[in-house]
């Protein structure tokens, strides 16, 4: 599989290839002038595109900005530097948002942990402006989401996602809502879970008990302890397929770093992420020339791994944006089915019973009173074969 791997990178564009080239962990040791036919017909419109999907300009440019201009053009250097000044005040802003953020609630006394942004930059890089980031992602407790929401609208955020729910579902098959500030331009999302369910997931308390404090501001800002954090990004890259390239450096970033390999290889058994975690050392690893650490070489080095490794490449290669809605059906399909291989068998048996439980759409369809809400688990099947064949009566009309 490893030589698939290596056959696939042949395949990749010349632009990405070189990008590639540039985000290697062994790049300082590089001798450029043996490598300058990698710069040779290089349509750098398209690696400025890919640098920019990829979110990983600010290294990239930090990398470059002292080459000689015989191999990158000076305008593709003084674009690199624009993107480069520009994500420098997006983290400010992020930074200074996070900590008012902390500073309210912990006034509140809700206790919060902050996932990426500007904090994470700053933890796996050593300068927050290395790395991009759109938003700010924060770990309540359940129980205080309530407050959390609260506070927020009273800030002037306006909430974002208007979940539709039947039974409490929204509490374990979503991870998080979102809240825009209008006058700011931030997003802010409240995640009360790590990963969207049907899933495993570490409960906030232990969480909170292995937590790091960031030094990035003289207030306290928690995040997740180092093995909690590798847990976390292995699991929110693998569920986006590894699509930007910039969730694969901060693997090899945190893989650098002295991580108790052992305590994670129990937390990834332990959690139902044994296979995620080795499709994200395999990857980063042959992609990157990651460290790859020796007590997880059986896990990375797996026939399993190596195969969803291979299916990730699908969406590094062709530009593949997720977050832009509807996907086209190709992509949907693809990606639905590459989600479920991710999955452990205990995974894929405890997706399939959640079909069972109730959605949203059934209560639409047939509307009754909360306290009968229970019956919707018997009607279920027959709510779900009157909306299957009311939509192929649409798509049977949409081809006449």
């Amino acid at each position: 599989m490893t030589m698939e791997i290596m056959v696939e990178k042949k395949h990749f564009s010349k632009e990405l290839q070189l990008l590639l080239f540039f985000l290697d962990s062994k790049f300082e040791d590089k001798n450029l002038s043996k490598e300058k036919e990698r710069f040779k017909d290089i349509d750098w419109n398209h690696f400025l595109q890919l640098t920019l999907h990829h979110r990983v300009y600010p290294i990239l440019y930090i990398r470059i900005k002292e080459l000689n201009g015989d191999l990158i053009p000076a305008k593709v250097i003084g674009k690199l530097q624009q993107y480069y000044q520009t994500n420098i005040f997006q983290m400010l802003k992020l930074t200074g948002e996070s900590e008012s953020i902390s500073r309210i609630f912990i006034d509140q006394k809700i206790r919060t942990l902050f996932l990426k942004g500007s904090i994470l930059g700053a933890h796996l890089y050593g300068d927050l402006s290395l790395r991009t980031s759109s938003d700010i992602d924060v770990l309540i407790p359940i129980e205080d989401l309530e407050r959390a929401e609260s506070t927020l609208l009273n800030l002037g955020y306006i909430k974002d996602d208007y979940i539709l729910t039947v039974l409490n579902d929204w509490k374990w098959r979503h991870h998080h809502i979102t809240f825009m500030h209008p006058q700011k331009k931030i997003k802010l999302e409240i995640h009360w879970r790590l990963n969207p369910g049907p899933s495993w997931n570490q409960s906030f308390e232990d969480l909170w008990e292995r937590k790091k404090e960031s030094s990035i501001t003289d207030f306290p800002l928690y995040m997740l302890g180092e093995e909690d954090l590798f847990l976390f990004l292995v699991s929110h890259g693998a569920r986006h397929g590894w699509s930007r390239l910039r969730w694969l450096v901060d693997i090899d970033r945190l893989v650098s770093r002295d991580l108790n390999w052992n305590c994670i290889k129990r937390l990834l058994k332990k959690y139902q992420l044994t296979q995620v975690g080795g499709q994200a050392l395999f990857l980063s690893s042959e992609l990157l020339s990651s460290y790859s650490p020796h007590e997880l070489k059986e896990i990375s080095n797996s026939k399993k791994s190596k195969r969803l490794a291979k299916g990730a490449l699908f969406y590094i290669k062709q530009l593949v944006n997720l977050h832009i809605e509807p996907l086209p059906e190709e992509i949907a399909n693809y990606h639905k089915s590459h989600l479920f291989s991710l999955m452990s068998f205990k995974q894929k048996v405890l997706f399939i019973l959640s079909f069972l439980f109730p959605y949203p759409e059934d209560a639409l369809a047939f509307p009754l009173p909360r306290v009968l809400h229970f019956l919707y688990f018997p009607l279920r099947p027959i709510l779900w074969a009157i909306r299957r064949k009311r939509k192929q009566a649409m798509l049977q009309e949409d081809v006449t």
